[in-house]
């Protein structure tokens, strides 16, 4: 079987975080080679065309698709899914309506409000009322985000405002927004607790929680650009993840991963995933954000769950690929080259 590993071209000059995406290449190329499959990879651009005669040229019976950018913004990711739908080959992960569904912050925070799944309140971008139900441990804090930007882009310590009042919030809303280049909203901080739950072809990983006992009080306690990216940072030194939780969070830890499976449902997600919660001090999660196609790095918060569950890296890349032809579209008349099987 050919898989064309399709990643998101990274150059010298490239934040870090756009070039982990080499290192989820080879990894996933490697893996993908030890159990049998013809691998190639293909950097993708804004230059369709052309990564379309090469996937052509190519034949793949699947893509492993790890596009996770295109010219410098998430906001064109899907753009390579499109093409893929377009040309009728199946491919990993989540498909570019949940993709679209789930990048765009507003849109998804809408959706699981809609369904009654607990969401932080939020300021959407360039509006005048707050959305949905307040933590009860309403302190005044906010997060500023941006809308369509993978989560850390431009978070930091900075990103955790107060507001006493609407005025003031939409102020500092429009003012990180000019900062960052970007659409910013802003949502409801919730102090406690994170738990982020991974998984794998509608399967819940085990849940790991990102411990801040070492950040100082004033501190804000979130998983920012340096927590993730900067490996001489002291976010990123004092973040660490755990999996191991007392017998007391048991109901708890039952009902993440209930809302992690609602969350996969609603949004029809596959393959592989992961939702990030905050616990506040009531005990109640919050949605924080839906990842379709989280990072595969080795060193990573999924590959991390997959050792929790006893899952090898290399089955856990195979069963994504199995996923993938599972869930391809069915096939129309196309010029598009058959496929050899």
């Amino acid at each position: 079987m050919r898989v064309v590993v399709l990643y998101h071209e990274s150059g010298e000059d490239a934040a870090v975080e756009d070039q982990d995406v080499l290192v989820q290449r080879d990894a996933v190329a490697a893996a993908l080679q030890r159990r049998g499959y013809q691998v190639s990879c293909l950097g993708c651009t804004l230059d369709l065309a052309a990564v379309k005669r090469l996937l052509l040229a190519l034949e793949p019976d699947s893509v492993f698709n790890l596009v996770e950018s295109l010219g410098g913004t998430d906001r064109l990711m899907t753009l390579a899914t499109m093409l893929l739908d377009a040309l009728q080959i199946p491919y990993t992960g989540t498909h570019t309506d949940a993709i679209l569904a789930t990048s765009n912050k507003l849109t998804a925070k809408q959706r699981l409000h809609d369904a009654g799944l607990p969401t932080p309140a939020w300021l959407p971008a360039r509006a005048n009322d707050i959305v949905a139900y307040r933590s009860a441990n309403d302190d005044k804090r906010w997060i500023l985000k941006p809308v369509l930007e993978h989560a850390s882009f431009g978070m930091d310590d900075d990103a955790v405002v107060t507001a006493e009042d609407l005025a003031m919030l939409e102020a500092k809303r429009s003012d990180r927004e000019q900062q960052l280049g970007r659409p910013v909203f802003a949502e409801q901080f919730i102090e406690g607790r994170e738990l982020n739950l991974s998984l794998l072809g509608g399967r819940v990983l085990p849940p790991a929680e990102i411990d801040f006992s070492s950040f100082p009080p004033d501190k804000p306690r979130i998983v920012g650009h340096q927590a993730k990216w900067d490996e001489h940072s002291f976010e990123y030194q004092q973040t660490p993840r755990h999996f191991a939780f007392p017998a007391t969070d048991a109901s708890l830890l039952e009902r993440v991963a209930d809302l992690a499976l609602n969350c996969w449902q609603l949004f029809q997600l596959s393959g592989y995933a992961r939702v990030d919660f905050r616990i506040d001090r009531a005990g109640q999660p919050w949605i924080l954000e839906i990842n379709a196609n989280p990072c595969l790095s080795p060193d990573a918060g999924f590959a991390a769950a997959l050792s929790q569950a006893d899952i090898s890296y290399d089955e856990a890349i195979q069963r994504i690929i199995e996923y993938s032809v599972r869930w391809a579209p069915e096939p129309v008349e196309s010029s598009r080259p058959t496929l050899r099987r």
